[in-house]
């Protein structure tokens, strides 16, 4: 066997990128698979200090990565993230495992990053094993989090770094012979416990190492990321304490800032003194609701969705919120953070690298997530979207103009997809900061707590010959384009979301029923709410009714039938449930052209529900069309009066209906 390490190549992605999906237990695991493209993606985006292949008579076979950030977490000063490290299953327990790790931690000493940190699955007892066996330790959490994982951290090069200088000529000769960090350090038991021991108030972990002869024993702040004290035992077991050289960078450590809070309509905002990381709480959950990350002056320093490093933040309060400032030389980052009747604005400034990059975790658990391409799914890792959790680069970029929607029993979320978003997993998404035209970058989600009082908006306008804009909180109702006018389906005139003309008859023979293009007339304004139209001899206005609006109709004439349309807010493809015949369906707008039925439930872009029914009239129907721009409803009534009930609801409702022959059905 021919081994080699080596630094990666432009072009080893692809080969790299084989070896991890035709092995399962690769410890970076993407549903599908993950491609070249995205592996070298990857790599640029985690900031990789080095990243080490390795070769058996050229042959890939295994791989070690060192990293600055790896999205679920930052690196602090002098830290590095080892990630991606898998070895082929043919090689392990051989040489390729061992060389990786040593050249790594060698190429660390000769670059002044000096802690190692890295995750292992403590159920994989060989790797586990080779950790604890090379000094690796346990600082934080000795039991494995949700991912599976324990975390480690190797202080080793530290050590040696600190006291190198004042080892002695022989000592030091001993340290250049070395060619394994196994031979190093004392064993540790691969026992889930914490290394850590309180001194003086200070977390510290001792570490014993074997330079031949010689023998260093040395205990570490594992806060500060500094040697606490060393000392030197020589062969002849004579002991002097050594000289401790400080690191070459200064570990930021918590300031203890108290988090900054503020309230409205329901949400309570906190954000973090620290590290920036912003999360929205709500009456009845447990835990926030949404989370987002602080993006940082630096390009190798963004916060991860996990955890990132401590800043110099300034937070000084405006109105409805708080702005939040970090300097770092001539890089500036400004957030500013408010909430009002719609949920929660964040904008964003910055001077310097143009690399705003944060993370937003949905903290909803239960409850239903409608993806960019409008259907629906329980929330939970692998639903709606695929997980890739370990190679970000791999996520799904969603469309600009999409929308994204999480409801649960506590709190609807939704937000539009500027283009800069991709889906990470179904509750996690990465945003890149995309300046607008005034140089600000501004984010928009809309929470809305359930039971919480919603403000409803109803514009009508004559020039429209309708209504232009309904909204039931955040909850968007209709789509209009006024004040413009474009084509919907067959109709050329679309200005409204909901109006009303009249129609041939839904039997005739020689055309059907028509499209909703308006008459010809203009329409005046009978009062805020209600339109009449004297070339048409339409009337017809608004009242509030429960959770939504009341439409009546009258109509001089007795000829054709009167028709209310809705544009609803939909995704082009949305779910229908309907009554038709004294049936109970569910359909897809994606599955039909036209279908009618005695009442109907649409899903909207956020989730919700729309609601239309006739109110009382036995032959009164709904006509749903299908078309390329988006859905079209008519509720169709020969009468010379009619009553239409349009209403928005959590659910879509199971309409109970009756049969012509009095059976009752569900």
């Amino acid at each position: 066997m021919a081994l080699t390490i080596r630094p990666y190549q432009e072009g080893d992605a692809h080969a790299i990128a084989e070896l991890y999906n035709r092995h399962r237990d690769n410890p970076n695991p993407v549903a599908g698979g993950v491609s070249g493209d995205e592996l070298a993606r990857e790599l640029a985006e985690r900031e990789t200090a080095t990243f080490l292949v390795a070769e058996d008579d050229e042959r890939l076979v295994g791989t070690f990565g060192l990293f600055h950030n790896t999205g679920r977490r930052s690196a602090r000063a002098g830290e590095l993230i080892a990630d991606m490290f898998f070895v082929h299953p043919a090689h392990r327990g051989g040489l390729v495992t061992g060389r990786l790790f040593t050249e790594a931690v060698e190429w660390m000493m000769r670059t002044g990053c000096l802690v190692l940190r890295l995750t292992v699955n403590p159920a994989n007892t060989v790797a586990f094993r080779l950790y604890r066996r090379v000094g690796c330790v346990s600082v934080g959490r000795a039991v494995p989090g949700e991912d599976g994982n324990v975390e480690l951290h190797n202080y080793i090069p530290l050590v040696v770094r600190s006291v190198f200088a004042d080892l002695g000529e022989r000592a030091t000769a001993a340290l250049g012979s070395l060619t394994s960090f196994a031979s190093v350090t004392e064993s540790r038991d691969d026992e889930l416990r914490s290394d850590v021991r309180m001194a003086d108030g200070v977390r510290t972990v001792d570490y014993s190492l074997a330079l031949g002869e010689f023998r260093i024993d040395a205990s570490v702040d594992v806060d500060r990321g500094t040697v606490c004290e060393a000392r030197l035992t020589e062969p002849g077991g004579a002991t002097r304490a050594l000289r401790i050289a400080q690191p070459p960078y200064r570990v930021r450590t918590p300031r203890g800032v108290a988090p900054y809070r503020f309230t409205r309509s329901g949400l309570t905002c906190e954000v973090d003194g620290d590290d920036g990381t912003l999360s929205v709480h709500v009456d009845g959950h447990r835990g926030p609701v949404l989370v987002s990350t602080w993006p940082s002056c630096r390009a190798d320093r963004p916060a991860g969705w996990r955890e990132g490093e401590p800043r110099d933040l300034t937070l000084e309060p405006v109105e409805g919120g708080v702005r939040v400032t970090e300097r770092d030389g001539d890089a500036t980052v400004t957030g500013t953070f408010t909430l009002d009747d719609a949920g929660l604005l964040q904008e964003f400034t910055r001077t310097g690298p143009d690399t705003g990059r944060i993370f937003q975790t949905i903290g909803l658990r239960q409850g239903v997530f409608t993806g960019p391409d409008g259907r629906d799914h329980p929330i939970g890792l692998g639903r709606g979207v695929r997980d890739a959790s370990e190679i970000v680069a791999a996520s799904h970029t969603v469309p600009a103009g999409t929308e994204l929607a999480w409801r649960g029993p506590d709190v609807r979320i939704a937000l539009a997809a500027d283009g800069a978003l991709r889906l990470v997993h179904s509750t996690l998404l990465e945003r890149r900061l995309a300046p607008g035209p005034d140089g600000v970058a501004r984010m928009r989600t809309d929470l809305r707590p359930s039971g919480a009082d919603t403000a409803r908006r109803l514009e009508v306008h004559a020039a429209a010959g309708g209504v232009t804009v309904w909204r039931e909180g955040t909850t968007k109702v209709l789509r209009s384009p006024y004040p413009r006018t474009r084509s919907h389906g067959y109709n050329p005139h679309w200005s409204a979301g909901l109006w009303v003309t009249r129609e041939n008859s839904r039997h005739d023979r020689a055309a059907g029923l028509g499209w909703g293009v308006p008459a010809a007339g203009a329409w005046e304004e009978k009062h805020p709410l209600g339109l009449h139209s004297p070339d048409a001899g339409l009337d017809w206005e608004i009242a509030a009714h429960g959770d939504g609006l009341r439409v009546e109709t009258r109509s001089s004439g007795t000829d054709r039938e009167t028709v209310v349309w809705l544009t609803p807010q939909t995704p082009l493809r949305t779910a229908v449930v309907l009554a038709s015949g004294g049936e109970h369906w569910e359909l897809n707008t994606g599955d039909f052209r036209q279908v009618w039925a005695g009442r109907a439930a649409v899903r909207l872009s956020d989730g919700r529900w729309l609601h239309c029914a006739p109110a009382t009239a036995p032959h009164d129907e709904l006509v749903l069309r299908a078309t390329p721009s988006g859905l079209l409803i008519g509720g169709v009534s020969a009468a010379p009066e009619s009553t239409w009930l349009f209403s928005v609801h959590d659910t879509p409702l199971h309409f109970r209906t009756t049969e012509p022959k009095g059976n009752d059905r569900s």
